[in-house]
């Protein structure tokens, strides 16, 4: 829980600063691309994140990460920071923190459409199209195929659930039947 707390307030702080110079999009990308590149080197992540190494140590470490992968002075020093406040093992929820305040700033919803069946690229585009009516914002669709629905689709956007599927029809009925 407290994991959460830091890491949407770091967030939050660096979705202000970015949106202000209006770079909430590209920020999120070198974040990721930071992101990836501690995932990809445990060693790297790992000393980054010992308490044992010196700050100092940590930040020339760090430093010369970011020249090699070209940040630019704001996510460098958001970086830096995290460092200095022994928050940098945090990176990854801040990072998914953020992606959420960014797509709020910027009017984006990412709901993910389950179906039977793969869709013809014709049907998710209508889908997507009264999605984005529907809710007023930047639609960016994700489509899953579960064959367990039997059919229909199920839409979920954030903690909401839209289940139109064959499946949950069937177990209402099922349930009308047996209460009688």
């Amino acid at each position: 829980m407290i994991t959460n707390a830091i890491a949407r307030r770091y967030a939050k702080a660096l979705v202000q600063l970015a949106a202000e110079e209006q770079r909430v999009e590209p920020i999120h990308g070198e974040l990721t691309r930071i992101e990836t590149l501690l995932t990809e080197h445990s060693t790297l992540r790992s000393v980054l994140i010992n308490p044992a190494y010196g700050i100092n140590e940590k930040r020339g470490i760090m430093q010369d990460v970011m020249a090699r992968i070209d940040v630019t002075g704001t996510v460098a020093n958001f970086l830096l920071l995290l460092l200095d406040r022994g928050r940098i093992g945090f990176l990854s929820a801040i990072i998914a923190s953020y992606g959420a305040y960014a797509d709020e700033i910027s009017g984006v919803i990412r709901p993910t459409l389950y179906t039977a069946i793969p869709l013809e690229a014709d049907k998710v585009q209508g889908i997507k199209e009264a999605l984005t009516t529907a809710t007023g914002k930047k639609v960016i669709l994700s489509v899953e195929v579960d064959p367990t629905l039997i059919g229909g689709v199920v839409t979920k956007i954030g903690d909401m659930v839209y289940d139109g599927s064959i499946k949950t029809q069937l177990n209402r009925i099922e349930s009308i039947l047996q209460k009688g």
